[in-house]
């Protein structure tokens, strides 16, 4: 039976590759989305995967998609928290509730997501969970401390939770994507994407295809031994 995989955010960019990328390597798949049902709708069917609608900040929502993931496949086998938001603003203009909606999503949406599926894979011993940080968590970023601050949050987290759940077989990493060309970059100048590439040592801006690998490899029995990393999938930015 093959395995199965909970993504959330898997409507569209990174998740929306990482999809592609289980349904591709022959995996069960279920991801979350929160507002585009027809966008999600097309990709369900694209890929044969299931698509659960779900708020990040609701955990009543996260444990009913997770649950139902886990009726629909029979378990489920590995985590990637994806979902997230972005939000560019001085400092001294992020206000305590742009703090709040940034961390509810960005950290809090994860801690809620592996512990709803956590609990069957204590029982079962085995799985893998992914979470999707960023480089601006590793280095910090102008103009975005609240969201630079939960991207580090998930850092933290993913290293905790491996040194505590490696003795129940489950493993724990990070990929931290650097330039990725997705709708959360958007927000950024063609200029400013420009600027970007140059700044990166491979001379472009990184794809979500490629993030979705790196998330997929993770998970996979191919990295058994592998657990509590920071991938840097960056053009080594």
């Amino acid at each position: 039976m093959p395995d199965t995989v909970f993504i959330t955010g898997g409507s569209r960019g990174i998740g929306a590759a990482c999809v592609h990328a289980f349904s591709n390597a022959g995996w069960n798949v279920a991801f979350t989305y929160l507002a585009n049902r027809e966008l999600a709708g097309v990709l369900a069917e694209q890929t044969g995967a299931i698509a659960l609608c779900a708020d990040l900040s609701d955990d009543k929502a996260v444990c009913r998609a997770a649950a139902e993931a886990a009726s629909h496949f029979g378990s489920v086998d590995a985590v990637v928290c994806n979902a997230g938001i972005a939000e560019q603003k001085q400092f001294q203009d992020i206000t305590d509730a742009d703090w709040q909606r940034m961390l509810d999503v960005n950290l809090m949406g994860a801690v809620r997501t592996i512990r709803a599926c956590l609990p069957d894979m204590l029982h079962r011993k085995r799985g893998s969970i992914v979470t999707v940080s960023s480089v601006w968590g590793q280095a910090g970023a102008s103009c975005e401390s609240h969201y630079a601050a939960s991207k580090a949050g998930l850092i933290g987290l993913t290293k905790s939770l491996a040194l505590e759940l490696g003795p129940s077989g489950i493993r724990v990493n990070c990929v931290a994507p650097g330039v990725i060309n997705t709708d959360m970059n958007a927000m950024h100048s063609a200029d400013t994407m420009r600027q970007l590439a140059e700044e990166t040592p491979l001379g472009r801006i990184g794809t979500a295809a490629e993030v979705a690998d790196s998330i997929l490899y993770l998970c996979s029995e191919r990295a058994s031994f592998v657990t509590g990393q920071v991938l840097g999938v960056t053009g080594g930015f």
